[in-house]
């Protein structure tokens, strides 16, 4: 019976922890968002130390797009022409995000949403932890990135 009021006890208290998503948060989406590890169901993580492309997002009114950018060291972004549509979805507890392209289409639910973290979770469960990030300038020049 102990056992039993501690694992209720627990389980109440990470429920109570998460961070309920309102519709007022969706902005904080918008920007440029680097990779820091995903965690996968089993436990497992895969730490990103670097990376080429960054996730940037565009929503407004519930509707945007995701691009991936590749940040140069001038502080500028190579970009192509890719992008996928994003609609978020609000439904009972959970934030979801659709995606769409000509190709395919697929959802995401989102975990957490600071200005400064964002974690995505896929139907694999695999977790996405992502850091909010902006142009790198390393010219030294003093010039203002854009």
């Amino acid at each position: 019976m102990r056992k039993v009021f501690k694992i209720v006890l627990f389980s109440f208290v990470f429920v109570g922890c998460q961070q309920k998503i309102q519709p007022t948060d969706i902005i904080k989406l918008n920007g440029y968002w680097e990779i820091e590890k995903v965690v996968f169901d089993k436990g497992e993580d895969k730490d990103y130390k670097m990376n080429e492309s960054f996730d940037y997002f565009n929503i407004t009114n519930n509707k945007g797009i995701r691009k991936k950018v590749m940040p140069q060291l001038n502080g500028t972004f190579l970009v192509n022409d890719a992008f996928e549509k994003v609609a978020i979805r609000f439904e009972k507890d959970k934030v979801y995000l659709d995606y769409a392209t000509d190709y395919a289409k697929w959802s995401e639910e989102l975990i957490a949403l600071t200005d400064e973290e964002l974690v995505l979770k896929n139907k694999e469960k695999k977790e996405y932890h992502y850091k909010k990030t902006g142009p790198i300038n390393l010219t030294g020049d003093g010039e203002k990135t854009k």
